[in-house]
Formats: C-alpha cells, structure tokens, sequence
C-alpha cells in the first residue's frame, strides 16, 4: 500500500522592501517592479506551491521595512522546506540590471501548519 502524501506546509512569506530601493531616484523604480513581479509568478508556478493569496501593505505603511510589519506577504501551501528554501532564493537570483533583487528587498518565510479546516471543506 503507498504511504500516504504528506500534508503541505503552510508558508507565510514576509517580503519587505528596502532602503535601496527607497534611495532610487523618482521614477526608476520600474525594473524593481518588473523583477519582483516576476519574483512572485515564479512562486506561484514552482511546482509543490499553491498560493492561497497575498497582501501588499503600502498603503498604509510607507518607507522600509527590515522586519514586522513587512510590505507584502504571500500565504501559500508548500510541498516541502526544500521548496520554501527554493523560493526564498529566487531573491538572490533574480536580475534587476547590474544587480540581484535583494538588493532590494529581503524575504522571510514562517513555516507552520493550517489552524482550522475552512467550514466550506467540512
């Protein structure tokens, strides 16, 4: 009989925005942009990651963050922590021009498990 799958990892990455892309000049910003979006399509298509959905916070927080409260979040449900490692490299790898988009922003991943089953799965 096949063991049964293993449950997914519930992952909160915490992604915030730093002083380096604060010190760009007006209007510049846009390959920053361009990168991070990527950054999270590529989450979202690894395979093992489902993103359950994310928040940006830049409304009501504006400038910096090096940790809580960060500037955007993603929760998804992850295969493993190799997976979650995976992700949290793509800001290492990613190319904003001469540089790598954690120059930019850093990214923490909180790893846990789901705290109640949806009345709608029930």
């Amino acid at each position: 009989m096949p063991e049964p799958t293993p449950a997914p990892l519930r992952v909160l990455f915490c992604i915030g925005i730093n002083q380096n892309f604060f010190d760009l000049p007006a209007g510049t910003g846009g390959p920053v942009w361009k990168a991070f979006s990527g950054m999270m399509d590529e989450i979202a298509a690894m395979p093992g990651v489902t993103v359950l959905g994310d928040i940006d916070d830049d409304q009501h927080m504006v400038g910096p963050s090096a940790s809580w409260p960060w500037t955007c979040y993603i929760l998804a449900d992850v295969a493993d922590r190799k997976t979650v490692a995976a992700a949290c490299n793509l800001l290492r790898t990613t190319p904003v021009g001469d540089h790598l988009l954690w120059r930019y922003a850093t990214i923490e991943a909180r790893i846990g498990r789901p705290l109640t089953t949806p009345a709608s799965v029930r």
